[in-house]
């Protein structure tokens, strides 16, 4: 079984920082006095998957199709107004984009069931008992006559 890492490439990634991401900017809010007032710091991030010319055809399908949960109309959106500086709120969010597609196009780990071991299970009925053996303890005596 051959896995394929879709992962992106420095090409890649130079094609999205120029040309595949749009910026929205905006006033921050929170603590800031005048500078808050005055400065658009807020910077949303907005990346088209289907219109990017970064990525190949099989990562856009990969992350259009297994993670659309993710996508709102086949468009991610990164948030970032943690820095008073608008630049450094670009690159904060470039960099969560990067991540966010590395880390979506990772093949999934296929889960290898497994089944208990017998002393798990004798342990298991174990605690059962003893806690049957309290609960019975806890119920009122009947006074037979």
């Amino acid at each position: 079984m051959i896995i394929h890492v879709q992962m992106l490439t420095a090409e890649q990634v130079e094609i999205i920082r120029e040309k595949d991401v749009r910026f929205i900017t905006s006033r921050s809010g929170g603590k800031g006095g005048q500078n808050v007032n005055k400065v658009e710091s807020k910077v949303e991030l907005i990346f088209s998957i289907g219109d990017s010319q970064a990525l190949r055809e099989s990562q856009k399908k990969i992350l259009l199709q297994s993670h659309s949960s993710k996508l709102k109309a086949g468009e991610i959106r990164i948030l970032s107004q943690t820095s008073r500086s608008q630049i450094k709120n670009k690159e904060k969010a470039l960099l969560k984009l990067q991540n966010l597609i590395e880390e979506l196009l990772k093949p999934k780990k296929k889960r290898i069931a497994t089944q208990p071991k017998k002393s798990a299970k004798e342990n298991t009925l174990k605690q059962k008992k003893h806690l049957k053996v309290k609960k019975q303890l806890r119920r009122k005596y009947k006074h037979e006559e």
